[in-house]
Order: C-alpha cells, then structure tokens, then sequence
C-alpha cells in the first residue's frame, strides 16, 4: 500500500509529489497526459517560468521528481476510487488497482467551449478563459467579452484593466443587464453587442473579428469566455465530495474535502484557476497529509 496516491499530474499533482517525496512517504502519482491548458502556448505567472511552455514545466517538474526513490509516476488514467477500510483504491484503465491511506484528486476540470464556429481553433490562441493568465499579451487590443447573465457585466468591466477597447457580447443570450448596468458599461467605454455571433474569423496570427447573425462584424484580436461552471473528474463524484454551484470542490482548509482522508487540490478545488495557486494548493494538500500520517505512525 502506499502512503498517497495522487490523480493528475498538472501543477497541483506534481507539486504535492515533490512535497511528499521530501517527507519520505510513498507516493504515486498517475498522470492521463491530457491537462486542461493543452492548447496554450505558454504557461504565465509563475515566477522564474513566466512563459514557459506547459509541456516544458512538466517536464521539469517531473525531472524535480526523479531524485526522490520513493515516488512513483504512472502514466495512465484512473477511471475508479472508492474508500476502503484503511484508505482509498482507485482502478485504472489497464486493469490495475492501487490504494493507499490517502488520496489527493487533482485532476482539474474539463473546460466547454460555446458551439461557435472558430472558438475552438483558436482555443489558447487568441480564445481565453483566464485575464490574469493571457491578457497582457491582448494588451491595448479590441477585445471581446464572451458573458450573459449576471457575471456579464463584471467580467467587461475587469477586461478594461488590459485594454480600452472591449465589447460585451452577449450571444442573444438574457443580458440581466439593468439600466444602470448599462450605464455603467458605457461610461467605461464598453460596448454592449446582443446579438447571436456566427464565427469567429482570424488568420495563422489569431483571431481577427467577429461576425454576428445579423451580417455586422467586430474587429477583435482576443475573446475571453466568461467564467461557467465546468466538468470535474467522475473520481471526485464517485467519492462522495460536495460540488458547488460552478462545479468545483468547495474544499476547506489545507484542501480538504467532506470526505475524511481526501483532498483536492488545484482548478478542481475553490479558489482561481492560476497555475501557481494550483501548486501552493498541492503544497498545502502535501503538508496537511504528512501531518496526519505522522500523526497516525506514532500514536
């Protein structure tokens, strides 16, 4: 049996591991090759990496994790998890079944793009989820707010810290935009676009405009989607974890879950999808489970 097993080899995983290794404890981690960041480029906000391709930092990460004998790295998918009597085991495609006496989910989320005609081309190329991630390099540009609902407005409004040029577009969706809100947007030279979009056009560079049902256009260099509810892994529902309402993990602290003994660290867990957060949160998880091990090893 090992000490940890860890699900997902992003940030959050490859960060716990190493914290683990340090401790000595037996880990392993399985990692399925298919992070939500696939698609960028490049990887920006972590300090000495800003701009590190997300290939590239999990090749160092792993390389960080070779030193340490006792940590396993697995590629493969784990596809079950139930608790047992003294811990947790998951089921691998392979057939395999491992278990340990503490599991950390950190398998991020599955992101949905709108059934848009070139959203998913220019996916982490000019097509966005995260300001804080991609939107220095969209600085000063026209830019487009994909939202509706009641998150629209605030999302158009912290996109004009990277540039003055943005428009709400809101899809032909219910705006729930009241006349202040309106107002508000205006005043801050955002401009509102209701109606339903038939692409998204652009060049080998990125995006270039977008086209709406009703034959207008909008010059535009980047569309940023505004933040929805995503898919977590079937591992934290076949557990038993509580989801919220986005369908992330509202873990507690030092991310532990509803269930004793499970943790989940990273997008999948409550706090901003950064990829640096997403590590201090593996940290975090490492530390909190170290800490009961040791506890149990010498009671």
């Amino acid at each position: 049996m090992h000490d940890v097993i860890i699900v997902g080899g992003g940030p959050a995983g490859l960060n716990a591991a190493l914290i683990l290794g340090r401790c000595r404890r037996r880990v392993l981690l399985v990692d399925q090759g298919t992070p939500r960041n696939a698609a960028a480029r490049l990887t920006w906000g972590v300090f000495t990496r800003d701009g590190t391709p997300p290939d590239e930092l999990r090749a160092l990460a792993r390389a960080d994790l070779a030193r340490y004998d006792t940590v396993e790295l697995r590629d493969g998918e784990a596809i079950g998890a139930e608790a047992v009597a003294d811990g947790f085991a998951i089921t691998l495609a392979d057939g395999r079944r491992e278990s340990a006496r503490r599991l950390i989910l950190a398998t991020g989320l599955h992101q949905d793009l709108p059934a848009i005609h070139g959203f998913a081309r220019y996916w982490g190329a000019g097509v966005h989820s995260c300001p804080y991630c991609d939107g220095y390099e969209r600085r000063d540009s026209p830019i487009a707010a994909y939202a509706h609902g009641p998150v629209a407005k605030g999302f158009a409004l912290e996109l004009t810290a990277w540039s003055r040029d943005v428009t709400l577009c809101t899809d032909g969706h219910p705006t729930e935009l009241s006349d202040d809100d309106r107002a508000r947007l205006a005043r801050n030279g955002v401009r509102l676009i209701e109606a339903p979009i038939a692409r998204l056009d652009g060049d080998a560079d990125g995006p270039t405009h977008l086209a709406f049902a009703d034959g207008t256009a909008l010059p535009c260099r980047a569309v940023f989607l505004m933040p929805t509810g995503c898919l977590p892994s079937t591992l934290i529902t076949q557990l038993g974890c509580t989801l919220n309402e986005a369908g992330v993990v509202p873990t507690r602290e030092y991310e532990k879950t509803n269930v004793p003994g499970l943790y989940v660290a990273g997008d999948a867990s409550r706090r901003v999808q950064f990829a640096v957060v997403a590590a201090a949160e593996g940290a975090m998880a490492a530390f909190a489970v170290n800490t009961e091990l040791l506890r149990e090893d010498t009671r």
